[in-house]
């Protein structure tokens, strides 16, 4: 699963009320030759990710290569159930990253577009946003 191996602090601030503000900053595909692009905003966790990518990399049978774009490193704290409020905040329990629509969140190159095509949309059920395929200008397969 991923998540960080060591942070300067264990635990943020929630920030901005929970909400996902703006556009990516880089919406195109950089190392690959076709990519996974979010359309909404939401929080990715690194079990989400992990479950995409082993998708991912079953559909395209061990050709190709794969880049994930994303890193969870927000923690996200939780107190236990049936505990009162106050005493301070919970633990860490996971987590996240905070995807902005635009976001190119996996990157395939090396098989052709069908195989793909089929291999993001399949993961793009593990997502819980919108997703949509696109490939870059580069593209030779």
């Amino acid at each position: 699963m991923l998540q960080p191996k060591n942070r300067k602090y264990r635990k943020d601030f929630k920030g901005n009320s929970g909400k996902i503000l703006g556009r990516a900053k880089n919406p195109h595909v950089c190392f690959g030759d076709f990519g996974m692009q979010a359309q909404e905003a939401s929080r990715l966790t690194g079990r989400q990710i992990e479950a995409a990518r082993r998708v991912i990399s079953r559909s395209l049978k061990r050709q190709g290569k794969v880049w994930i774009r994303v890193f969870p490193d927000k923690p996200i704290t939780s107190k236990p159930l049936e505990v009162r409020q106050g005493k301070g905040k919970g633990n860490v329990e996971y987590y996240v990253f905070l995807v902005k629509p635009g976001t190119v969140i996996f990157e395939i190159a090396g098989v052709p577009e069908s195989v793909a095509r089929e291999a993001i949309r399949s993961a793009g059920g593990k997502m819980p946003f919108k997703i949509k395929f696109i490939s870059s200008d580069k593209v030779s397969v």
